[in-house]
């Protein structure tokens, strides 16, 4: 039977694609990519000549039944996202929920993805994480972020550089000024760089310098001796 397979594609260094992800490629009948012209040039540089159907957060609700179904029928194919592994913070569940419930395999291949190397260079607890992606741009912002106050877990935000300083800020009133946090950009790429430090300390470099690229934030949890009221922990279970 013919499977759908979920390809992630590098975050900014074309090098870091594995070689069964190229061998995927170039053998599946179509690639379904969330912008054509990005993933044109990384197949271009790849060497590969594959045709490519456009699959993107405005169109999948309309077209992921019939992607299923021309899988059903025989016919490979590929999905990718213009960076990192489809799904995260990128077009793919519905398309993968659409081929499981038809009984279409699915095959997930390990790559690129920006939380885990921003997680892991960070220096906080890799162990327990929550990854929270995108916040809402505008209503629910700080509700959200208000229910994750007493996380203890590390917690990962992306987001874009016109958000980043008041995203900081929220953090700052909502968190305290004084909780650490690592923020990442440009990840892989020629100008990466990762600033650590209390959200109040990060916050004025990114005051003072104009925030430019994508950023993964990394925020530590709440310690237990902070949580509750009088500074008291509360009881182990």
């Amino acid at each position: 039977m013919a499977k759908l397979y979920i390809v992630p594609t590098p975050i900014g260094n074309l090098d870091d694609i594995t070689l069964r992800a190229v061998e995927v490629l170039r053998r599946v009948d179509f690639v379904l990519a969330e912008d054509t012209r990005t993933t044109s040039f990384l197949l271009k540089h790849l060497g590969i000549e594959q045709r490519l159907r456009s699959h993107h957060k405005f169109n999948e609700h309309a077209t992921a039944q019939l992607v299923a179904e021309t899988i059903a029928a025989g016919r490979d194919a590929a999905l990718v996202s213009d960076a990192g592994t489809p799904g995260i913070s990128d077009p793919g569940f519905l398309l993968v929920r659409t081929c499981v419930e038809a009984g279409i395999e699915v095959e997930t291949l390990p790559g690129a993805t920006a939380c885990i190397p921003a997680l892991v260079q960070s220096g906080f607890p890799c162990d327990r994480f929550c990854f929270e992606g995108f916040l809402p741009q505008k209503k629910g912002r700080a509700k959200r972020l208000q229910a994750l106050a007493d996380e203890e877990r590390t917690m990962i935000f992306y987001e874009s550089p016109y958000r980043v300083v008041k995203c900081l800020e929220q953090l700052a009133e909502l968190f305290g000024p004084e909780r650490r946090v690592s923020v990442s950009r440009e990840l892989t790429k020629k100008f990466e760089q990762t600033l650590r430090g209390t959200i109040a300390e990060v916050l004025d470099r990114f005051r003072a310098s104009e925030p430019r690229g994508e950023f993964v934030l990394v925020v530590e949890g709440k310690s237990r001796e902070r949580r509750g009221s009088g500074g008291e922990a509360p009881a182990e279970e």
